[in-house]
């Protein structure tokens, strides 16, 4: 599917590029090769092809979210630059 200069150019300007004639013309080249390959995909007879929503064996990885003991509040805010009255003491940065 050829792309005319006239479809790059309102590409471009949707996608609010500011390109030079010569990267109209490729662009124009470059896009209407990558439309033709796709065209191509689409003559490619799937029937015989099962349904897949994932094609890789993945699973689930994950490890139970379990609760277990967690730094003292106390330790964690030793390493705290500043705090005050048990919470991280940060510069304002609104008025």
């Amino acid at each position: 599917m050829p792309l005319d200069l006239a479809t790059v150019e309102q590409v471009a300007e949707l996608a609010k590029l500011g390109l030079t004639d010569d990267e109209k013309a490729r662009f124009t080249e470059q896009l209407s090769a990558i439309l033709d390959y796709a065209a191509r995909l689409q003559t490619l007879d799937t029937s015989a092809i099962p349904a897949t929503a994932m094609v890789g064996g993945l699973e689930n990885v994950m490890r139970p979210d379990e609760a277990r003991p967690s730094l003292s509040q106390a330790d964690v805010l030793a390493n705290a630059p500043r705090s005050h009255a048990g919470q991280f003491q940060v510069p304002a940065i609104l008025d």
